[in-house]
């Protein structure tokens, strides 16, 4: 099996990734495994935090790193939380207080449009000119309350029209298939062979 560091410590990313990539060949391995502490994230758009992250990953493991920076972007905030997403309450991280500010910065503006984005960046090395750059978007609406128990972040808000469901109610392998993450996956898994 190759191995490929993530840039992460989110063991539900870690989930998603490898049920992906395994079947292809490939060991992910959580850089905190290695020993190596998380990247700063000072960008304001999700490639260069993606960028910065694969390459930190890279130089400190001495492999090829796989990162992703994601988000949720909604319309009647002007796309915030944005890259700020993880951290939209604050530190330390909280889904629960992210998700609570979000309804509250919503309040009851009938734009509910919003949009999950990931960039995943994939480097052979730290210094790789020629990144491998995938993107997804996954749309649907904010609900003024949470439902589900599935998946993680602002899940459990983002609803689903063509299913009838949030994030945090799909199935596992509905959810890789169609989420933001799921569909950059699939387009980075087609440029693999050139890995």
């Amino acid at each position: 099996m190759k191995k490929i560091v993530l840039a992460s410590n989110n063991a539900k990313k870690m989930r998603e990734l490898n049920a992906l990539l395994a079947p292809l060949g490939f060991e992910v391995i959580p850089q905190e495994q290695l020993g190596i502490p998380e990247a700063e994230e000072p960008h304001c758009t999700f490639v260069e935090n993606a960028l910065a992250k694969a390459r930190h990953a890279a130089k400190l493991s001495g492999l090829p790193a796989l990162a992703d920076d994601s988000g949720i972007c909604v319309a009647a905030l002007g796309g915030a939380p944005g890259v700020y997403s993880a951290r939209y309450a604050g530190e330390p991280k909280s889904d629960a207080r992210n998700n609570e500010k979000l309804l509250a910065d919503l309040g009851d503006n009938p734009n509910r449009a919003a949009h999950f984005v990931s960039v995943i960046v994939l480097v052979r090395h730290a210094e790789d000119p020629q990144p491998l750059i995938a993107e997804g978007e996954w749309h649907g609406q904010i609900l003024t309350e949470l439902r589900g128990e599935r998946g993680f972040g602002y899940d459990p808000m983002f609803y689903l029209p063509e299913f009838g469901m949030t994030g945090a109610e799909l199935d596992a392998e509905t959810k890789n298939r169609v989420s933001h993450r799921g569909q950059a996956m699939q387009k980075l898994i087609e440029r693999l062979p050139s890995l």
